[in-house]
């Protein structure tokens, strides 16, 4: 009787086009209603647990995005990643590692305040090299556990003969491992999970169409960013200066199940052109999910940045997310 009536209901649902503001609704017929099954998912990702890293500690790494840094290493296993304004028109990136972390990250770049604020939205162990003399303040005072490449230079991290400094500076997961042992670290944790939409909630997923769009840093391609839809495997592909963004060992491509865009207000705080951001207000943001653009507001909880709607949370798609932080979301975002 049960799959007669979700036959029933799903030749019933039919999508809606609007024609004069282009919302549509996700098609039925990309998904199979089947009977929702409660499965041990990763908490970062919402996919299915495939290993026993269910409670592995999130590692949070600043990953250099110089166009002499590219391409990375691990980026493409990252369960989320924060792209911010470092310097000038400089992006780089946290990556936070939980469910799949790669054998070797980087290159691996300095601290900045607000990073350590984003990593501690996952009591993250935080791993860089170099800091800010704010950020140097805040991890010596015990805000968050951390492995400094200044002090391992050699050991834990080294440098790649492929690269000059400041971009050649790498770890591995075998090292964090033991610079975590070696200071008393720990790498298991109870992660506190995102929300996810599940497959019937993904049917009525709503949003105006949008399968590419440019996010610009600065007028220079070199600091653009373009995100494309693909239809077939319904993520996201991400270029750099026009350049696939891909994996430098594997030459896999990231492939992202959730886009959000967040404006924050930025400032210039000295001569070497460093920056702040303020994490904290909330404001406007765009969210973009299965080839749908949704207008919405974000808000810091617990220092995590989340898209909120009319007051709600919104879920994330089961998969990878890339948050871009923006000073201006009008200026930033060309669709």
């Amino acid at each position: 009787m049960l799959c007669i009536l979700s036959a029933c209901n799903k030749d019933e649902k039919q999508s809606i086009v609007n024609l004069e503001d282009k919302t549509v609704e996700a098609k039925p017929t990309e998904f199979e209603e089947t009977e929702i099954i409660e499965e041990d998912v990763y908490p970062l990702t919402g996919l299915k647990v495939e290993s026993d890293t269910k409670n592995q500690r999130p590692i949070a790494v600043m990953v250099n995005n110089h166009p002499k840094a590219r391409p990375q290493s691990g980026l493409h296993k990252a369960d989320l990643v924060y792209e911010v304004l470092a310097e000038g028109n400089i992006t780089r990136f946290l990556a936070v590692f939980q469910s799949d972390i790669p054998d070797v990250i980087g290159p691996v770049r300095s601290a900045r305040d607000y990073y350590i604020d984003l990593s501690k939205g996952f009591e993250a162990l935080y791993v860089h090299h170099g800091w800010s003399p704010s950020a140097r303040q805040k991890l010596e005072s015990g805000e968050a556990d951390y492995l400094n490449g200044l002090f391992y230079d050699g050991t834990l991290f080294w440098r790649a003969d492929h690269r000059k400094a400041p971009h050649n500076s790498y770890i591995s997961f075998e090292h964090i491992q033991k610079g975590a042992k070696e200071n008393n670290f720990t790498l298991e944790k109870e992660v506190i999970p995102f929300q996810f939409y599940t497959q019937e909630e993904l049917l009525s997923l709503k949003g105006n169409e949008l399968n590419e769009f440019v996010i610009k840093y600065h007028k220079s391609p070199e600091w653009q960013v373009t995100y494309e839809y693909d239809k077939t495997k319904q993520t996201y592909s991400r270029y750099s200066n026009n350049e696939q963004t891909v994996d430098l060992e594997s030459g896999k491509s990231i492939e992202l199940s959730n886009v959000f865009v967040v404006e924050m207000e930025h400032e210039y705080i000295d001569d070497y052109g460093r920056r702040g951001i303020d994490l904290i207000s909330g404001g406007k943001a765009f969210l973009m999910q299965k080839g749908l653009k949704q207008e919405v507001e974000w808000k810091n909880i617990d220092n995590r940045i989340v898209p909120i709607k009319d007051g709600e949370i919104i879920k994330f798609v089961p998969g990878r997310t890339w948050i871009n932080i923006v000073p201006n979301l009008e200026e930033s975002v060309i669709e």
